[in-house]
């Protein structure tokens, strides 16, 4: 029996590690509140692959990760715009295998082949949105809060919501000066520094993870927000409005990409697949408050999701906003401006 015993533990030592390996599985990094819980589970009880979930809060998060990971690291990432170009041209991401991706047909084309990525070689268009103004009406009045001007009001000392992120701060002050919020003229980005430095007594908070909460709990009741968090805050509080800027929303597009150092690659387009399936895409539309490139997704779309002018916004709404771009060796220009800003110079 001791003899029998000590076999078969040897021979379980042997095969546990052989199933752990077995176990499929997809390393996911991602924005965080971007998929819902219900849909990685539908995900691995449709293919039996695991999702491993992580999350991160800004373009710029994801990349200095990424740039650490010689090998085996994440099998999916979701770059927006200009951050998909910036990687690709440095040799962070791999090309697409679009025969392992049929679903892809039902993308609209006005989301594809843009500058960031033409041909679409690195990336797939996941969610597009845009940033724009917050308010909570409540406790002050919307039609004062119509321009991105009006968030240099002295009365909004120590009182405003920035959200976390670079370019989107940056694309405000461009706009008043009546630049390209692309722009890569360093006296130009230089005037828009200068511009930010005069907000700076009027912010209270930097945040790019759930920036709906601050609005919620009354910390504050103006600033910045993406659509889809100022959609989600609606559902619980019919206060908090969401406002196209009169000089043009921040618009951007976060996309699919499988880093060059991914561990799963044909799982990493499984994942990919399976999320552009039009009732998969529904799923995400209807909880996060953001686009859907998926054209067959729209008909099965809740008639308030899809008349939402906060989600969908209208074609004169998208051409008074600007798509974002690489602003290629301009990039550092911004990051020192922004370094300054944060850092009270």
């Amino acid at each position: 029996m001791k003899i029998r015993h000590t076999l078969m533990l040897f021979i379980a030592m042997i095969l546990c590690p052989l199933t752990s390996m077995a176990s499929e599985k997809v390393y996911v990094y991602n924005w965080s509140e971007y998929i819902p819980e219900t849909v990685l589970e539908l995900f691995t009880k449709e293919t039996g692959i695991e999702v491993i979930y992580s999350t991160y809060e800004s373009n710029e998060t994801m990349y200095a990760k990424l740039k650490l990971v010689s090998e085996d690291g994440y099998d999916v990432v979701f770059p927006s715009t200009y951050f998909v170009s910036k990687m690709g041209r440095e040799g962070m991401l791999q090309p697409l295998d679009k025969s392992l991706l049929p679903n892809a047909g039902a993308l609209d084309p006005k989301m594809l082949n843009k500058n960031y990525d033409k041909g679409n070689v690195y990336s797939i268009p996941y969610m597009w949105g845009s940033t724009g103004l917050c308010v909570n009406s409540e406790m002050i009045d919307p039609q004062t809060v119509t321009s991105w001007k009006d968030l240099w009001k002295p009365e909004f000392k120590n009182q405003l919501l920035l959200q976390d992120d670079m370019r989107e701060v940056f694309h405000m002050a461009l706009k008043i000066k009546g630049y390209s919020s692309n722009t890569e003229d360093p006296e130009q980005i230089k005037d828009a520094y200068l511009l930010l430095k005069d907000l700076m007594p009027n912010v209270l908070v930097f945040n790019s993870d759930s920036p709906r909460l601050p609005y919620l709990a009354g910390e504050v009741n103006v600033g910045m927000i993406w659509n889809g968090e100022a959609w989600m805050a609606q559902e619980e509080n019919e206060a908090i409005q969401y406002i196209y800027p009169s000089e043009g929303a921040n618009l951007w597009v976060d996309s699919y990409a499988i880093p060059k150092t991914a561990r799963n690659v044909k799982n990493a387009h499984s994942f990919i697949n399976f999320m552009m399936k039009p009732e998969i895409a529904k799923i995400c539309v209807e909880e996060n408050g953001y686009a859907t490139p998926i054209l067959t997704t729209l008909p099965l779309l809740d008639e308030k999701v899809r008349t939402s002018q906060v989600i969908f916004p209208d074609e004169k709404t998208i051409d008074a906003g600007e798509f974002q771009t690489d602003v290629g060796n301009a990039l550092p220009i911004y990051q020192e401006y922004w370094e300054k800003l944060r850092s009270g110079n």
